[in-house]
């Protein structure tokens, strides 16, 4: 899984340690892949490679350029030669707006001897389909046979990308993949004015975070990983750039991550927020805004990056799937589920908003009487049987941190109207709150276990549980909390990783744990008194990243290999969250120096 995610809250695109762009959809997060090697098994298609003559199999170097997210790859051949490989989406201020156009630009120079390259650009369309028409203008490439025309515009020669024919390389060169926009300006003298604003926009980005004393490289890819999972025209944040990363070897739980999950999208709030990066809430609840304008109380849990667009879940029959394991799905299922924890994760991305004195609009009467809509629902449904946070297919139950959510919509909404002046809705809300948090721990409360299980009437544990301390539904004094994280840690750890579940589902039992679980574990850890253990844990998690810093959605308890979609929201919202939370103050830091 040692991918690069290059992007620009337009468009991303995962690029390997060889410069091999693998996956790139266009012209947003969920259109057809036209790079789609990463899905294509064995199958030499739908790629952008640059191939040195005589390349040295260990003489790559890939790394992103400090605190931005601009790639270099350096290739050599056996005499000597290099080339150097910069790839990187366009993002800066311009005319006043930030232009983030979908757009991947490469840029590939001669840094040592004179190497001879072959330029490899295989687009498909349509899943996996061949592009059907390539036209050949001066300085451009057209190619046709999806909804979108791409334009590659390059002061390479044409000829020799059509013929893939290996050439000397002496001069940089740059290739623009886009929109089927003519390039009005110089090449060369545009691709380096792009990448020196955009590594200056990451720069000025960066520095405005409130990062952590410790682990503070860990968390500033973290940070710019979350902020390339917005899509910023609309406000709506991705689970992942792929679909159909199998979550283990061999099975078929491949599922399309390229879409906006209510639930997963506080978390990168939550996040963000903790860092400063106040804007990507601001955008945020604009998107769930949208959603929650509609007539109809009840709120899909996930949603395209444009609201209201049909996730229809079929299969791409042209694409075999990562290393040959299929199926690859397009759309999820989970938009037609009832999950009831959408209502308490709305209301908590948008909490933020009524107490921030940071913000330029700050949360008012009108979008807390939308917020009340959700809480509303929220006490009709908390203790109806829903597919829960896992998403069952097959199976509903009154699961614990689905009925925990809507209590923390109705707690959140009266603490809201105590700040508006609106006593007699805080204490309804109260009242809300109060009803569901009795009637869930006494039925979520499992004597034998000594612990609070995953739903009421089960005896199953669920990982999902260790979050109730951070909601506030328990303190972490409460031997209630203390129990149910003792119980998890024994009974839930595989080899040092936690499970979700260790129960059989749809798919039989579950083989690797959930990145998101571990951290969970890692807090509730912290909040008990066990620090030194969380903070050991943590360490062991961040060891297991990939030579770029990311994290996907799950991890081999027994290889330590990643799996999963990739790169994983609620994976690097993890790090960003629980390492704010373990770190060191700067004060005590520097006490200690």
């Amino acid at each position: 899984m040692d991918f690069a995610l290059i992007g620009n809250c337009q468009t991303g695109a995962l690029v390997d340690r060889r410069a091999r762009i693998v996956w790139w959809c266009f012209p947003r997060f969920d259109s057809d892949p036209l790079f789609s090697r990463l899905l294509a098994g064995d199958e030499e298609k739908g790629f952008c490679e640059v191939t040195l003559a005589d390349r040295v199999d260990d003489g790559a170097e890939a790394q992103y350029v400090r605190n931005t997210a601009i790639l270099t790859t350096e290739l050599a051949d056996a005499r000597g030669a290099k080339v150097r490989v910069t790839d990187f989406a366009p993002r800066f201020e311009r005319y006043g707006r930030i232009y983030r156009a979908p757009q991947i630009v490469r840029r590939i120079e001669p840094i040592a001897g004179l190497p001879r390259v072959a330029i490899k650009v295989r687009p498909t369309c349509r899943y996996g389909r061949p592009i059907e028409s390539v036209s050949v203008g001066s300085n451009h490439l057209r190619y046709l046979g999806g909804d979108e025309a791409l334009r590659l515009t390059t002061d390479a020669p044409v000829s020799y990308i059509m013929a893939e024919t290996s050439f000397a390389l002496n001069r940089p060169v740059n290739l623009v993949f886009g929109q089927d926009d003519p390039f009005r300006d110089p090449i060369d003298v545009a691709c380096r004015e792009f990448l020196d604003r955009t590594r200056d926009h990451w720069f000025d980005w960066v520095r405005r975070l409130g990062v952590p004393f410790e682990w503070q490289s860990a968390v500033v890819r973290a940070a710019i990983t979350l902020k390339l999972c917005s899509y910023e025209d609309t406000g709506g944040i991705v689970a992942a750039l792929t679909t159909s990363i199998p979550e283990a070897p061999g099975t078929a739980r491949t599922w399309d991550y390229r879409y906006c999950w209510l639930r997963d999208a506080f978390f990168v709030v939550q996040a963000l927020n903790r860092l400063g990066a106040t804007d990507t809430m601001e955008a945020y609840i604009n998107y769930f805004t949208t959603i929650a304008a509609e007539r109809s109380p009840v709120i899909a849990p996930v949603h395209g990056v444009v609201p209201f667009t049909a996730l229809d879940e079929t299969t791409a029959p042209n694409l075999k799937g990562f290393c040959g394991q299929g199926p690859v799905r397009i759309g999820n299922l989970a938009a037609t589920q009832t999950q009831h924890d959408v209502y308490g994760s709305v209301v908590l991305g948008a909490a933020q908003m009524f107490v921030d004195e940071r913000l330029p609009k700050r949360g008012d009467a009108a979008l807390f009487a939308h917020l009340e809509k959700l809480g509303e629902q929220a006490r009709r449904v908390a203790f109806e049987p829903d597919a829960g946070i896992w998403e069952y297919r097959g199976r509903a139950r009154v699961h614990t941190y689905s009925a925990a959510l809507c209590w923390a919509a109705c707690d959140r909404l009266s603490g809201i109207a105590r700040r508006l002046g609106l006593d007699e809705r805080a204490r309804y809300w109260a009242a809300g709150a109060k009803d569901i948090r009795d009637r869930l721990l006494a039925g979520a409360w499992d004597d034998k276990r000594g612990a609070l299980t995953g739903a009421i009437g089960s005896s199953d544990l669920d990982a999902s549980v260790l979050t109730l301390a951070e909601l506030g539904l328990l303190a972490p004094t409460d031997e209630r909390f203390r129990g149910t994280c003792e119980a998890i840690g024994r009974e839930l750890t595989r080899h040092g990783r936690v499970m979700r579940y260790a129960a059989d589902d749809d798919f039989g039992a579950p083989e690797t744990a959930f990145l998101a679980c571990n951290f969970w574990y890692m807090d509730a850890l912290a909040l008990i008194g066990r620090k030194d253990e969380a903070r050991e844990l943590f360490a062991t998690v961040l060891s297991c990243r990939n030579h770029f810093g990311l994290l996907s959605e799950d991890i081999h308890p027994e290889t330590g290999r990643l799996c999963g979609n990739f790169p994983q929201a609620y994976s690097m919202a993890g790090i960003v969250n629980t390492a704010t939370r373990l770190s060191s103050s700067w004060e005590e830091a520097w006490a200690r120096a």
